[in-house]
């Protein structure tokens, strides 16, 4: 009798263990929907409410044995919260490892070169998985860059990396500068490189449109930049059309052909390749630039050169435009 319920219990257990084994290594649910389940776990959450949450999300079958599996395995007081994707079936070994590992979902947030300030801020208010409210901050004072998020994140604290990440950026940069620059602070450098950003979508162009303004500057010649006086009347928002004879003789702050040196402000948030080419521009004695015809732009060291260069970019704008006029009125 005593043997046959010491066999029973021992069969018990095993069976017990096989079902725990099972449980924690083996398949878990299927998904309700898709392949993917996501599960938020909330910041503060204790054990007991993550083994809660998961169960209720159908990705875990006992919240039980996910609490007594945290705690055999260490990772009880080390589970992190943020938003996480379960596979369908996935083992609860494997969420809870995953769990421990802090692995959530990346949310991205890219701010290209050359936008505004207020236009990153827009990006980030619009990313629904953040919360709070960004403020644009001072123009120019963001690196443009692709920078993950996660849900729950706080939409002012995004805001603060992309500046922290533009102040390291400068800090590593300004200390390597060229000498003798007709600049001397960061502001100042950070303004110019705005302009360059914003005057070609050619990389290769940026060093030597930097050395036409440099150039400028040092001799005192006005910047003549049509950026900026989109900048003064759009705050750089596209006009989309052309600078009216008007919009050039308008003397805000910001129109380079009628305010002498330097915008009081960036004019848009420069990448790192514009920011190098101010502080490091080649040793030319360009001192002017038009559009080429072919994206980007023709040089010239003389105002002679320079008219021939105007010229050829007029005739291929009547080209285009007579091209343009028979498909026009098809």
């Amino acid at each position: 009798m005593a043997g046959a319920v010491a066999t029973t219990l021992i069969a018990l257990a095993v069976l017990a263990g096989g079902w725990v084994i099972w449980n924690y290594g083996g398949p878990g649910p299927r998904a309700r929907e898709g392949e993917v389940t996501t599960v938020v776990l909330e910041r503060g959450s204790g054990l007991a409410a993550i083994a809660g949450q998961l169960k209720d999300a159908g990705v875990i079958r006992s919240q039980a044995l996910f609490v007594v599996a945290a705690k055999l395995t260490g990772a009880a007081s080390s589970l992190k919260a943020g938003e996480y994707e379960v596979r369908s079936a996935a083992s609860m070994g494997r969420i809870l490892a995953d769990i421990r590992a802090g692995r959530v979902v990346r949310h991205m947030i890219t701010v290209p070169e050359g936008w505004t300030s207020e236009m990153a801020a827009e990006a980030v208010n619009a990313q629904p998985v953040l919360v709070g409210t960004a403020v644009a901050p001072p123009e120019g004072s963001l690196l443009p860059d692709t920078y993950q998020v996660q849900r729950g994140d706080d939409r002012s604290a995004v805001i603060a990396r992309m500046r922290r990440a533009q102040e390291q950026l400068l800090a590593q940069l300004w200390p390597n500068r060229q000498m003798g620059l007709p600049f001397t602070t960061q502001q100042e450098a950070l303004t110019l490189a705005s302009i360059v950003e914003k005057e070609t979508a050619v990389p290769a162009e940026r060093p030597r449109i930097a050395a036409v303004y440099i150039n400028r500057l040092r001799q005192g010649m006005p910047l003549q930049s049509d950026p900026t006086v989109i900048y003064g009347v759009s705050k750089g928002r596209a006009l989309g059309r052309g600078i009216t004879r008007s919009e050039l003789d308008t003397p805000t702050p910001y129109n380079t052909y009628r305010v002498p040196g330097l915008p009081p402000t960036p004019i848009a948030n420069p990448g790192r390749a514009a920011i190098e080419a101010v502080l490091n521009p080649p040793s030319t004695n360009e001192l002017y630039f038009v559009a080429s015809g072919d994206g980007g732009h023709a040089f010239a060291a003389t105002y002679e050169q320079h008219q021939r260069n105007v010229a050829r970019w007029r005739a291929i704008e009547r080209q285009q435009a007579a091209a343009a006029a028979p498909a026009a009125g098809r």
